[in-house]
């Protein structure tokens, strides 16, 4: 059985995005505005999602069924999988009593909150997000923040805001190395492309999320240290995308963010507010200064290794089970204008337990509890209060994935994507908004490129555009969903939560709503600039 999308079934595109978009409006109105708990809102979000998939655009029961199946597997596998092992390295360095220590060694650089923010939520995420991606640098950058004496909120907030500009490249590049595969556009050109866009934003984006921190006056007293950190960012941003490609951009770029900022603070200090200034921590704070580091040494070394080609290949040589989804695989057609020839949705669920980024994290707290003195046991029961404690935000995170898939599948996103591609001349001021859009119902840049890449291209091709130009631009755009989308909301709450004033879903879904809407609207505006007014800023 093969099932056709229908991106019109009402047979007014508006009318048509307005129905599509209901399951996304349930899904964010029961966070924000009604305060339900996460895991019921996203299972009311898929409710209405399959509903509107079967009764609408007709879509076979038994295909949304498989849709969501597929998509609560992915929530788990790889999603919750890397959550779940980023939040155990993360309980093991509190429980060896070596996160103190790094507290200690971090309010070294500056116990100013500010500097702090710039240093872990903006360059150190950036470097998680360039070898691991996923809900890795929320996770991990969140949990760091809350133990150097962060408000919750605050931690979540910081941490969303600061997981923007380094999006793209994330994962070693995947999201635009899948691009070209979607699109069959030349690689290099496309990192080069969102290489002219992204860094003006590394360079906004730590002013930005100081001022979300403590105000615009409260960024000025530290204006300094946000001009070298998005500065230094920014500056090999563009080198790397544009004379070496997508491989390495983050982790060179957050490599010399970091060692920009922490040379910079040891020739200028910031006017100090008490406000602004996190107390050292109380006690547990002694030891050897690089057993502080190790947890965080061995996640790094190892979600990098298992970036490399090379090592992924030879591990899924060992294990990989690619799994086609019984019913789902290939009965979905995707059709024009979406593509340029009708092609039929893959559906295969990967299982590759060894090369996956969550293996890595765990074999690196695994080896670091050794290191600090853990045994087995100690080790086993410390993962296994892990699992528990994240029982519900994985189910939570399961349920988001499967709405994704079945919108996805169904078409509904697509419908919506169609809808501002239908809008002529302005077209590449939507262009990024749809990639924004893709992001913030997947999670996902990679998928929102898989999305729409190729509604992107033909949408250029039509308009007398560059492909290359607007192609990129879903990417680029893209990154600014990532701070609302459900997984990411679920993942900041996760790694802020344990506390008495620990945020829900909905209270951080508020606190980041319209600064992801302000930043896709400027990127709208770039892009619609470099479209018409400078030109020579669009790779050729």
């Amino acid at each position: 059985m093969t099932w056709s999308q229908n991106y019109d079934p009402l047979g007014s595109l508006i009318l048509s995005s307005l129905v599509a978009a209901l399951p996304v409006v349930v899904l964010l109105g029961l966070l924000a505005f009604w305060h339900v708990r996460a895991h019921l809102a996203a299972l009311a979000g898929l409710l209405v999602a399959a509903w509107i998939a079967i009764f609408v655009y007709h879509m076979p029961a038994q295909l949304a069924g498989m849709a969501a199946v597929n998509g609560a597997a992915f929530g788990l596998f790889p999603i919750g999988w890397i959550v779940l092992n980023a939040m155990f390295v993360y309980n093991l360095s509190v429980e060896t009593g070596q996160f103190a220590v790094l507290q200690k060694q971090i309010a070294g650089v500056s116990s100013d909150r500010r500097i702090q923010a710039l240093l872990i939520a903006f360059s150190f995420g950036a470097f998680i997000e360039g070898a691991a991606g996923f809900g890795a640098p929320v996770a991990i950058t969140g949990a760091l923040m809350i133990g150097l004496g962060f408000k919750p909120l605050e931690a979540a907030k910081l941490a969303l805001i600061g997981n923007t500009a380094p999006v793209a490249f994330g994962s070693l590049g995947t999201p635009l190395t899948t691009l070209a595969d979607i699109t069959h556009l030349d690689l290099h050109l496309l990192s080069a492309m969102v290489g002219r866009q992204l860094p003006l934003f590394s360079l906004i984006v730590p002013f930005w999320l100081v001022a979300a921190q403590v105000g615009w006056r409260g960024m000025l007293g530290v204006w300094p240290a946000c001009l070298v950190t998005g500065l230094s960012f920014g500056v090999m941003q563009f080198v790397m995308s544009n004379f070496h490609g997508p491989w390495l951009v983050d982790i060179v770029s957050a490599v010399v963010a970091m060692a920009a900022l922490v040379g910079f603070m040891k020739v200028w200090k910031p006017a100090l507010a008490n406000e602004h200034v996190n107390e050292e921590p109380a006690g547990g704070a002694s030891g050897a200064a690089w057993k502080a580091w190790l947890p965080w040494i061995f996640l790094t070394a190892f979600v990098f290794a298992w970036g490399m080609p090379a090592v992924k290949s030879g591990l899924n040589a060992t294990f990989n089970q690619e799994i086609e989804v019984p019913v789902l695989h290939k009965a979905v057609e995707r059709v024009p204008p979406v593509v340029v020839h009708a092609e039929l949705e893959k559906a295969v669920f990967k299982f590759n337990a060894l090369s996956a980024t969550g293996t890595a994290a765990m074999i690196a707290g695994v080896l670091a509890g050794f290191c600090l003195g853990l045994g087995p046991v100690r080790i086993a029961k410390l993962y296994a209060t892990t699992i528990w404690k994240l029982r519900v935000p994985l189910l939570t995170i399961s349920l988001m994935l499967a709405l994704g898939y079945v919108t996805r599948y169904s078409g509904t996103d697509t419908t919506m994507g169609l809808m501002m591609a239908s809008t002529g001349a302005l077209f590449p001021f939507f262009s990024p908004i749809i990639g924004w859009l893709g992001v913030a119902l997947t999670g996902s840049d990679t998928a929102s490129n898989v999305l729409f890449g190729n509604l992107q291209q033909v949408t250029a091709n039509q308009l007398h555009l560059s492909p290359i130009h607007m192609a990129a631009s879903n990417s680029s755009g893209g990154v600014m969903g990532k701070m609302i989308d459900a997984q990411s909301i679920v993942v900041a709450a996760v790694a802020t939560g344990g506390h008495p004033d620990s945020p829900d879903a909905g209270t951080v879904l508020r606190s980041v709503f319209w600064h992801s809407v302000a930043l896709a609207l400027l990127m709208g505006v770039l892009v619609m600039a470099q479209a018409y007014w400078l030109p020579w800023m669009v790779v050729k």
